[in-house]
């Protein structure tokens, strides 16, 4: 099977190959053809809108899936990158500029995970050092000092486990920029695109406005990294990935997210510019909101959307029940 294809997608592939067939036998589309397409749409559909959350993991991993750097490049009109932690070095992980997006113009940072190996290798697949979050809040501070919105696009599986970055302090690096974001006094949209790992994801995710692409996950730990803890083995990973709830369609219902962002049909893979449209349109949407708030409805919207999370019972629902008991 083609790499494009994922495990689940045996017989698209083969609808792709005979549609492939058809389309070098004719100029023009016969009925035929037509109909292989509208056959393989039904079923991409069936099979998309009825992912189990492993296969949502799956998807969101997608070798050509659009990452963060990919989404910049087609939606905005002009970005200057920003380098540096001005403390120790430039974590290639994490990305950060100047964008304009329309008439916006906005502080972009976004976790990088790289193409090639090579790419991979130096950006750790979009898993920062400490000075990779060190750069993000720096980069925070700067919109903050400027009055520019902050754009944030996630796509890391977590932080980087390795113990040069515990000795260089990556919890607190990721504390502070969680501190920071809590009083950040400019607006902030959050965008998990992909993986949404852990504190390596949270640690830029604290926005007025935080969405999902459609089929991209956001969990506590990856489900590789759960079933290793609660199972001993981490062939578990599907039963982890549903115990999680990580999907979009979860975190919604949750609170946790504010929106989703459909992707096209058959995955973001399929359609990188429909994708970059869908997330283009929903950024604009978002920020003619947020600017025309002031910064103490921005603090209070925050505060309030956070302090939020986890709340499952009702004062009412909580009070104790008594029972009077007479001879």
């Amino acid at each position: 099977m083609s790499t494009f294809y994922l495990e689940f997608e045996s017989r698209i592939e083969e609808f792709d190959t005979q549609i492939a067939e058809l389309e070098s036998q004719h100029k023009h589309p016969t009925g035929q053809l037509v109909e292989l397409q509208k056959s393989r749409d039904a079923l991409l559909r069936e099979i998309y809108d009825s992912l189990s959350p492993w296969q949502t993991v799956v998807v969101s991993r997608h070798q050509q899936r659009p990452q963060s750097t990919d989404l910049i490049q087609l939606v905005t009109d002009e970005f200057v990158e920003l380098h540096g932690d001005r403390c120790y070095a430039d974590d290639p992980a994490i990305l950060t500029g100047f964008g304009n997006i329309d008439e916006f113009r906005v502080m972009l940072i976004a976790h990088r995970k790289g193409r090639t190996p090579q790419e991979r290798n130096l950006c750790k697949s979009g898993c920062a050092h400490p000075e990779g979050y060190r750069k993000a809040l720096l980069r925070m501070k700067l919109a903050e000092k400027f009055g520019l919105p902050i754009v944030c696009l996630i796509d890391s599986a977590g932080a980087y486990p390795g113990i040069e970055s515990e000795k260089r302090g990556q919890h607190k690096a990721i504390a502070d920029n969680l501190a920071a974001m809590a009083t950040l006094r400019t607006p902030m949209i959050c965008v998990v695109v992909g993986e949404g790992g852990s504190g390596g994801a949270l640690g830029m995710g604290m926005g007025n406005r935080v969405a999902m692409f459609q089929h991209a996950y956001y969990s506590v730990i990856s489900p590789e990294g759960c079933a290793g803890i609660l199972w001993k083995d981490k062939r578990f990973k599907e039963e982890a990935a549903s115990a999680l709830k990580l999907t979009s369609s979860d975190l919604l219902e949750l609170g946790v997210i504010d929106e989703i962002i459909p992707e096209p049909l058959g995955g973001a893979h399929r359609d990188p510019h429909l994708t970059a449209i869908r997330l283009k349109l929903y950024l604009k949407r978002q920020l003619s909101e947020v600017v025309r708030l002031d910064v103490d409805e921005l603090l209070e919207q925050r505060y309030e959307k956070f302090r939020d999370l986890g709340e499952y019972l009702s004062e009412s629902a909580m009070e104790p029940e008594f029972s009077c008991v007479t001879s």
